[in-house]
């Protein structure tokens, strides 16, 4: 495996824990829908998190939700309504990003909630 691919699925690892750390209850990871990967899906009390996961080893091109196109934050939102009307849930739901940069051999993790309206 690349080492980018490594690199992004212990990225998605340390979002994981970073959330249940945070109480949040993790429904689903990498949960597919049509064209659309949503990397994790989160509930805590009455919010479902809709949550990408970006990770860099370098912020010498931007900083990791940088990379959260408008392509992509269509294809999350087709992604979700699915999920929600197969699972019948009634949740607020919110679309967050989890930036984490590695630093020599430490990561930062960055949690922004609501993250689509921050852009």
């Amino acid at each position: 495996m690349a080492e980018h691919n490594d690199l992004g699925k212990l990225g998605e690892e340390l979002a994981v824990e970073h959330l249940q750390k945070q109480g949040y209850t993790i429904l689903e990871t990498n949960w597919v829908y049509q064209k659309a990967e949503i990397d994790i899906i989160a509930q805590k009390k009455d919010t479902l998190a809709v949550v990408e996961v970006k990770t860099r080893s370098s912020l010498d091109f931007g900083t990791p939700q940088d990379f959260v196109k408008p392509k992509k934050i269509q294809l999350l939102v087709k992604a979700i309504n699915e999920y929600i009307v197969l699972n019948d849930l009634d949740v607020e739901t919110r679309f967050d990003i989890i930036a984490i940069h590695k630093n020599n051999n430490n990561f930062t993790i960055e949690h922004l909630e609501d993250a689509f309206f921050h852009f």
